[in-house]
């Protein structure tokens, strides 16, 4: 999909050195009123509630013993990429990181040895249910454009539907948030107490789902278009219980990379990695602190047209939130009678949220805006991880991380 695209890195290199005008009081002034506009993550996980407060009194009616693994192996850097609750490659990929990790036979598989080193987590359930944040409706969502020039018009490759921007919140496709819901309601609500008013009128925390406002979703899944939202702020739905989410106060100095962070649920406390190895046989990218793997994730790399790089390179940088320099010469489409073209920043853009620099000319690791592909799909050269992966991969490595493309 990408194999080059110019980032303003030097831009940001030029405000490090303090190359502008901007009075340092005035700078001060607007970094805080920034900092002001960034609200504490409604939908952040709660370890220590009970497990009525988890579920909103409404209990999953299953067990969920794949999701719940993988939900944990998500918190613990081993990540499955999209959490769908069934066995795959790149939950295979993840048992094998936290095997590794734990000196445990790499079977890739949920085998017992495993399950009794899961057990300390034994008390995360697989699921909970949060209430869709009321301000989620007044985001502008957009039918994204096939067509290059008509997105090189978008002031921002944002998310396309509220239902989108939910499923990567928790690391998951629309498809899988509607399996937990069905018919719009999470999976138990049926079974859940009726709902009962709080003397003030509205209702109780244990009311339904049907009980929340949802003028604007359609009648069935099946109904939903792209543009149109399935579900809708205010409402209660079931979703993975991720975790890992947190932020803590003054630790991420870019606001706007914050909101980001908190979109995706990626928390601010990640280990730091000296080392990075991507095989591109086993389609994964190992990161190391020390001799001690640490996170795992699932990566799509390279392609016979444009292979992946073997050899070790340097981090030159990061970009967060990055435009993209659309051109067809360079992606192999001489021939191609589309334009060069400047494409806005937003988690549908062709590299995602993060573009990871490598010295390697035209390389980077980055995310992209097909979760679903990852691992499967090859790319034009470079690294693709999902959005949130690529997001906390970014949390870890520093310029000083080494990286190591392996066959």
């Amino acid at each position: 999909m990408i194999r080059k695209f110019t980032i303003l890195l030097a831009t940001a290199a030029l405000a490090a050195c303090g190359a502008d005008n901007t009075d340092e009081a005035e700078r001060q002034a607007a970094e805080q009123q920034q900092a002001d506009t960034t609200a504490p993550d409604p939908l952040a996980s709660n370890d220590e509630a009970s497990e009525e407060e988890l579920s909103q009194g409404i209990a999953d009616p299953e067990d969920r013993p794949i999701m719940q693994a993988q939900v944990v192996l998500d918190r613990q850097g081993f990540t499955p990429g999209v959490i769908d609750g069934k066995m795959g490659m790149s939950t295979e990929n993840a048992l094998n990181g936290f095997q590794q990790a734990n000196d445990l036979e790499q079977t890739g598989k949920l085998d017992e040895a495993t399950k009794k080193a899961l057990a300390e987590w034994d008390r995360i359930p697989a699921t909970r249910v949060v209430t869709i944040p009321e301000n989620w409706a007044q985001t502008d969502y957009t039918d994204m454009p096939e067509d290059t020039a008509a997105k090189a018009k978008l002031d921002r490759l944002g998310y396309k539907s509220l239902d989108e921007r939910l499923a990567e919140r928790f690391h998951t496709t629309v498809e899988v948030l509607k399996q937990l819901n069905p018919n719009g309601r999470p999976a138990g609500a049926d079974a859940a107490p009726e709902a009962s008013a709080s003397p003030s009128g509205t209702p109780s925390p244990t009311a339904t789902a049907s009980a929340s406002p949802t003028p604007t979703s359609p009648a069935s899944p099946d109904d939903a278009t792209e543009s149109e939202s399935f579900f809708t702020a205010g409402q209660q739905v079931r979703v993975p219980n991720i975790g890992n989410d947190k932020i803590a106060s003054g630790t991420v100095e870019d606001a706007d990379w914050e909101r980001t962070l908190t979109s995706l649920g990626i928390g601010s406390d990640q280990p730091s990695v000296d080392r990075i190895v991507v095989s591109k046989a086993g389609k994964t990218l190992k990161a190391f602190n020390g001799d001690k793997l640490v996170a795992m994730f699932t990566v799509s790399s390279g392609s016979s047209e444009f292979p992946l790089p073997l050899g070790e390179w340097d981090i030159v940088g990061k970009a967060y939130n990055p435009p993209y320099r659309y051109d067809p010469e360079v992606l192999g489409n001489a021939d191609s009678e589309d334009n060069v073209h400047q494409l806005p920043p937003g988690p549908n853009g062709p590299v995602g949220v993060v573009w990871i620099d490598l010295s390697k000319e035209h390389y980077g690791i980055h995310g992209t805006p097909d979760p679903e592909t990852i691992g499967r799909a090859q790319s034009s050269g470079c690294v693709r991880l999902t959005n949130w992966d690529a997001a906390r991969l970014a949390q870890m490595v520093s310029q000083s991380t080494k990286v190591e493309f392996v066959s």
